[in-house]
């Protein structure tokens, strides 16, 4: 695929093809750098990139053979392409034709909520980056859960700042979807794309960031359980029967015990 990118890039203009380099921030200064240029790029780039509209507009997405590797809005492929270059070290072949076209329709219907598998390769990461991101995945579309949740389902209970920190440097956002962890309080906390991006990401999904900040959680007299307020169980609980409440800890006290389904973490 790498080669016949090149080679299509060949029969442009090298004028294009030498402007495209350095705005990726290659430095040739004379028609003798561009040959080993392209030998280089022959080795070394085995990645492709394609760009789908997201909940965050168009973004770009970078992919290996088979899998995602990275995923960001960019005002224009050099500049997407740049980044990823000072992110993986690793040149990228525009593949916006038909070569990855079943894993671009994949990632959109994925984006666009339905449920499509998405490959991500995640091996540019620790195993406790790793952990964090692939729990973060399993986070059902309209639910939210705290640092402290992430943390505890990672084996790390006290790695809620860790946690936040993998969330800032999440390679695939909306694939991973960060927008859905919050601060354990209840707020929103901050997003790579801005907290407003996030508070209008988790708002299309049906969580209501003020509701979230007045009652993380919601006990059932009837059950007797205390939920995350967006878990499933907890939507099906009548307005007259919700409990609000501000910490599992406290609702523990009250008599509540945690939900088997969405787990809330008793210290948070």
């Amino acid at each position: 695929m790498i080669r016949r990118m090149v080679i299509r890039r060949m029969n442009e203009p090298e004028e294009r093809v030498v402007g495209l380099l350095r705005a990726a921030g290659e430095r040739i200064d004379s028609r003798r750098d561009f040959a080993p240029l392209v030998e280089r790029i022959l080795e070394s780039a085995t990645d492709s990139f394609f760009s789908v509209g997201s909940p965050l507009g168009r973004v770009f997405v970078a992919a290996g053979p088979e899998d995602v590797r990275y995923l960001a809005p960019a005002s224009s492929p050099e500049e997407f392409v740049r980044s990823y270059r000072g992110c993986f070290g690793r040149f990228l072949s525009d593949a916006s034709g038909s070569e990855m076209k079943e894993l671009a329709g994949r990632v959109e219907g994925a984006l666009a909520g339905e449920r499509a598998d998405v490959p991500l390769d995640l091996s540019e990461t620790t195993p406790f980056q790793r952990r964090v991101l692939e729990i973060v995945k399993g986070i059902p579309h309209g639910e939210a859960r705290p640092y402290a949740w992430v943390a505890r389902e990672a084996g790390s209970p006290d790695a809620s700042r860790a946690v936040g920190n993998v969330m800032a440097n999440n390679p695939v956002p909306l694939l991973v979807p960060c927008h859905r962890v919050v601060k354990n309080d209840g707020r929103t906390g901050s997003y790579a794309f801005g907290t407003g991006e996030k508070e209008r990401l988790l708002e299309q999904e049906g969580v209501s960031p003020e509701e979230l900040l007045r009652a993380p959680y919601v006990g059932t007299p009837t059950t007797g359980t205390v939920c995350h307020a967006t878990c499933r169980n907890a939507r099906r609980i009548r307005p007259e029967n919700r409990r609000p409440f501000r910490s599992v800890a406290q609702a523990v006290t009250a008599g509540f015990r945690p939900c088997r389904v969405c787990r809330p973490v008793v210290a948070a």
